[in-house]
């Protein structure tokens, strides 16, 4: 606790350490240091939470995609670029067709003519 007492014309730090007066004071202390303590368990408890997922997530095993051997292209088509969905396999020809077709890359779902 910081006194500051005036002398005269010059004024004196008195630095005393000392505890609280009053009960009420004493269990607000008690309380404040226990939160304190809950709440710096809890923050570190939630930290070593977010670090065990993060390594289980990079950790963990993933399938490789598995692509099909070859795809089905109609006659004259190449490939420009070729993408996946859950469910099927997206083809971009270099003539400006948008391919759609099943996982297995061999039946032909739908074609889209993009207009160059």
């Amino acid at each position: 606790m910081v006194t500051l007492r005036r002398e005269g014309p010059k004024m004196s730090l008195d630095m005393e350490d000392k505890t609280p007066r009053s009960e009420r004071d004493a269990a607000l202390v008690r309380y404040l240091k226990w939160l304190v303590t809950a709440l710096s368990v809890t923050m570190i408890v939630g930290f070593i939470v977010l670090v065990t997922v993060v390594v289980m997530r990079f950790n963990a095993d993933t399938a490789p995609t598995a692509w099909p051997e070859e795809i089905a292209l109609p006659e004259g088509a190449t490939i420009s670029a070729i993408t996946r969905g859950p469910d099927f396999l997206v083809v971009v020809s270099d003539d400006g067709r948008v391919l759609v077709y099943s996982p297995d890359g061999q039946t032909l779902r739908q074609e889209i003519a993009v207009a160059q």
